[in-house]
């Protein structure tokens, strides 16, 4: 039987790593994907080391820390609902889900804010 297709060129089996000079190369691209792409061993290793620039006041009540964050959840869902007007298709579906995780963000917060003891009003005030 004729096959309508030849058969490949026979090639011989060279390794791209046999001369010196690809073999550098493979080192330093090796050392450039290593600098960019740290693997997650090493970002997890590393210590974390919070950043001072934005702070929260340290005096606030968590009643109020807990409000703050309802209120930017609640700007964000908005926002996030503004953009999925304008997408169609796996971009909108992906803010939908994002707006999802927003709600319920929101939901244990206000959950938490129901659980805070709030002082009881002194009789005589």
């Amino acid at each position: 039987m004729i096959k309508e297709t030849p058969n490949p060129p026979e090639t011989d089996d060279v390794s791209p790593y046999e001369s010196l000079d690809s073999n550098k190369l493979n080192e330093a691209a090796e050392r450039a994907l290593d600098y960019h792409f740290p693997s997650i061993a090493n970002v997890k290793a590393t210590p974390r080391t919070p950043s001072t620039l934005f702070s929260v006041d340290s005096e606030a009540s968590n009643e109020t820390l807990v409000v703050f964050l309802v209120e930017i959840l609640a700007s964000v869902d908005v926002m996030v609902h503004q953009l999925v007007d304008h997408l169609e298709g796996g971009s909108r579906n992906a803010l939908l889900g994002i707006s999802n995780n927003i709600m319920l963000a929101e939901i244990t917060a206000n959950r938490v804010l129901d659980n805070i003891d709030l002082p009881k009003p002194s009789p005589h005030s």
